[in-house]
């Protein structure tokens, strides 16, 4: 099936993991389109989303709810959507300085999303805490644009990412290194990545390409 509707080029793509078939998509227009699936084909909402200012650059479905996704926009903003409650974002909030280039929702903690930004950084969010607050963590260890973020499908607080510094890094949201394994760790990681004075305690491993 091809569908006309995007005015502009995008990237933006994602499969419901709740309902088999159903797909949103997003564009530099600003526009995400939601595709019911129909036995062998698709129905494609010509009424786009809107909410964000400028390119949608990342869509995520909600592990557990099926009407539910998320995008992020080059805007800085981070937008939770309804697909029951009209074509507006349901909460949009301001996640970053720069462009929010990649979003993920982790699956084993369903109120979590993560998101990185082209400043280098990136956050991890409690949406229960939406109206208010719901920074956890603020990292900058990468010094490029983060490309991407992978919440673990086995250990909920175990999060990838990668960026265009050519480093891809594992972290563990859970960890506190005590005073000894602190310098062992930054000792090691130095060797390899020449890396910063003050490496963060939830820093696992880091890849350098």
């Amino acid at each position: 099936m091809k569908f006309g509707g995007h005015r502009d080029e995008g990237y933006a793509i994602d499969w419901s993991p709740v309902i088999p078939g159903r797909l949103i998509s997003g564009d530099c227009n600003k526009c995400i389109h939601l595709w019911e699936p129909t036995g062998d084909s698709w129905k494609v909402d010509s009424t786009p989303f809107t909410g964000h200012d400028a390119s949608v650059e990342d869509l995520q479905w909600s592990p557990t709810e099926a009407n539910i996704f998320a995008s992020s926009s080059v805007d800085g903003k981070i937008a939770i959507w309804d697909t029951r409650e009209g074509k507006k974002p349901k909460f949009i909030f301001k996640a970053h300085d720069a462009d929010v280039n990649v979003i993920s929702w982790n699956r084993l903690a369903s109120c979590m999303i993560a998101s990185g930004s082209d400043d280098g950084s990136f956050s991890i969010r409690d949406l229960r805490e939406i109206k208010n607050d719901s920074l956890v963590g603020h990292f900058k260890y990468h010094k490029k644009p983060i490309t991407s973020v992978e919440w673990s499908p086995h250990e909920a607080s175990t999060l990838a990412v990668s960026s265009d510094d050519h480093q891809l890094t594992i972290w563990d949201l859970s960890l506190e290194r005590d005073e000894e394994e602190e310098v062992e760790f930054k000792a090691k990681v130095k060797e390899q990545v020449n890396a910063p004075e003050d490496l963060p305690p939830q820093l696992l491993f880091v890849h350098q390409q």
